[in-house]
């Protein structure tokens, strides 16, 4: 059996890679299981789209305000023993945008996809609270349209922030890929930067495709990361 504790010990540089799977833990559903976000769905793309939020801003608010916004969750005890790791000697990369890495403390961190607790107005710019968002799309400065802080369906990442990523990724000599099926690019692609003597580890609850060389951890993500 591989042991996880043992190589996060020897290693210099930790870089976690992140997806829905950490957040589950937390009661929040994922997207692509059955029973997620997605279930029912035939193209999420079409309601998760510049478009459909510029031609149907309070379809899409109602939407996303309804199945996207926990404000309850709690960081579980992964994102606490990642950040207690990526603080002395290492970062998070995270699929995720509900923000726990973030209250679990953690320093290093690179938000792939966004943040939902971060809304402003596609008019004039201005922020706003996600609790003001909560109950109206309309911005309170110049009644523009608000939207979260998430990269939709047909958007770019952020320069800056795909930059972050890579430098993470190429810098760590451990990559550890935590509840991530791997299938949404540009983030599964994070992978393919790896540098060559770094050692990959996945843990997941499902068996996932990985380079060669790479370790796969099937099972309880809580378990495991408790015991480190």
């Amino acid at each position: 059996m591989f042991d996880l504790k043992a190589a996060i010990g020897v290693a210099q540089t930790v870089t976690f890679l992140t997806g829905a799977g950490v957040s589950t833990l937390s009661g929040i559903p994922d997207y692509r299981s059955k029973g997620g976000l997605y279930s029912g769905m035939k193209r999420p793309e079409d309601i998760l789209s510049v478009p459909y939020l510029q031609e149907h801003p309070a379809e899409f608010h109602q939407w996303v305000t309804r199945n996207m916004y926990f404000p309850e969750a709690k960081p579980n005890v992964v994102h606490e023993k990642m950040a207690a790791i990526s603080n002395v000697k290492g970062s998070v990369i995270t699929q995720n945008v509900d923000g726990l890495d973030a209250r679990a403390g953690t320093k290093h961190l690179t938000e792939f996809h966004g943040n939902l607790y971060r809304v402003y107005c596609t008019n004039c710019g201005k922020a706003s609270d996600y609790t003001v968002y909560l109950h109206d799309w309309h911005c309170p400065y110049c009644g523009g349209i608000l939207r979260p802080d998430i990269v939709l369906y047909g958007e770019q990442i952020n320069q800056d922030v795909l930059a972050s990523a890579v430098n993470a990724v190429r810098s760590a000599d451990l990559i550890i890929v935590v509840g991530s099926s791997l299938v949404v690019y540009p983030f599964a692609g994070l992978l393919d930067l790896t540098r060559s003597d770094a050692q990959i580890v996945a843990v997941n609850k499902e068996r996932l495709e990985l380079p060669q060389g790479a370790v796969m951890l099937q099972g309880d993500a809580a378990t495991l990361f408790a015991a480190l």
